[in-house]
């Protein structure tokens, strides 16, 4: 009978070692299935951009996020390189006003790649120039330095949207020319942004100045009060909500190819011997975005429309009117508005004021 075979000692000493390392005598592993849901759509990065209105507490910021996540627009990020700057209410801080800052300033001392390499937004929301206009710098170099940011905000996100504010009104005690100053710049804004935007990149103008009273919206004249900022929030909040996309296809609330639809109501501003200023306002009638709209203006008494701002005007040769919206202000999200003014020459023995308009609507392109 053969002696039974022992294993060679370099051959234990092998096994050993092996086991020790957990090689070759485990089974073959066997990868894991790739269970990871799949990401979440990123969240639409909105940086709110401006001065001490912005910032310091800017608590319109905070009840426009609260606005927005009330009504469903539960998917973006404020974002900027300061945070939370005094405003209780609880809200995403992040943000872009800086306290003191001229919009010039930020413009010729390249400030703005450096915050908007940070932060990558996909929105601009922006009202800035009042210490510009505080400091008697003129609109053409507070306009300059807009085009100047909003390249540098090209340069960041060629999608770039971006959204500008008329300012609001600015009346401290110790600036006597403040008030007409902030006028000023303003009525420049339209035709800059008719120019400036592009339909990758547009530009729309939020009128913050009209309604804003200082004495009752403000507790010094130039920061907005607590109904300030409500007024502030409100007039952002359609422009930004029109950019922004609120649940999902078969969501509760889905208008289901509901057809666009707007109303139009108009009123005279001033008048005098021989004319009248006069405004359209056209609000989304709708449950889902416009993208563009179309007014009519048929002037009383054999007026007849000379000028135009805010959108683009054609005149019969009966002297009725059809408006279309400029690039800026055409969307419009459910229930947001847009407004377009007119100055109009009457004969010398015209009563009051009145016209009867309408308007049509385009549904936006989802």
């Amino acid at each position: 009978m053969r002696s039974p075979r022992h294993p060679h000692p370099l051959r234990i000493f092998l096994a050993t070692l092996l086991l020790s390392l957990g090689v070759a005598l485990a089974p073959p592993a066997t990868a894991a299935p790739d269970t990871a849901a799949p990401d979440a759509a990123a969240a639409v990065r909105i940086m709110p951009l401006g001065d001490s209105i912005t910032g310091s507490p800017g608590c319109w910021r905070a009840m426009l996020w609260n606005s927005l996540q009330s009504a469903g627009y539960t998917n973006i990020d404020f974002v900027g390189t300061l945070n939370q700057q005094g405003c209780a209410q609880a809200h995403d801080g992040d943000n872009e006003g800086h306290g003191g800052e001229q919009v010039t300033a930020v413009a010729d001392q390249n400030l703005l790649p450096a915050r908007l390499s940070a932060t990558r937004p996909d929105i601009v929301v922006m009202h800035f120039g009042t210490n510009d206009v505080w400091s008697s710098i003129t609109p053409d170099r507070v306009l300059a330095a807009y085009t100047t940011l909003v390249r540098q905000m090209r340069e960041s996100n060629p999608d770039m949207k971006i959204l500008v504010a008329q300012l609001i009104p600015l009346n401290p005690d110790n600036c006597t020319g403040c008030a007409q100053r902030v006028v000023d710049l303003n009525a420049r804004i339209p035709d800059w942004a008719r120019t400036t935007s592009t339909s990758r990149s547009p530009v729309t103008v939020v009128d913050q100045w009209t309604g804003f009273d200082t004495a009752t919206d403000t507790y010094d004249g130039v920061h907005p009060s607590d109904a300030g900022n409500q007024k502030i929030a409100a007039r952002w909040y359609p422009a930004l909500s029109a950019l922004l996309v609120k649940g999902g296809p078969g969501d509760p609330g889905d208008p289901g190819g509901e057809e666009p639809a707007c109303t139009a109501t108009f009123r005279a501003v001033s008048s005098w011997q021989g004319g009248y200023q006069g405004e359209v306002t056209v609000t989304n009638a709708s449950a889902a975005p416009v993208s563009s709209w179309t007014a009519t203006v048929v002037p009383a008494t054999g007026a007849r429309l000379t000028q135009l701002w805010n959108g683009s005007l054609t005149t019969a040769a009966d002297g009725s009117a059809t408006v279309t919206n400029a690039a800026w202000n055409g969307p419009l999200a459910p229930s947001a508005s847009a407004t377009f003014g007119f100055i109009a020459t009457t004969p010398a023995t015209a009563g009051t004021p009145s016209a009867t308009v309408g308007c049509t609507a385009r549904a936006a392109i989802s």
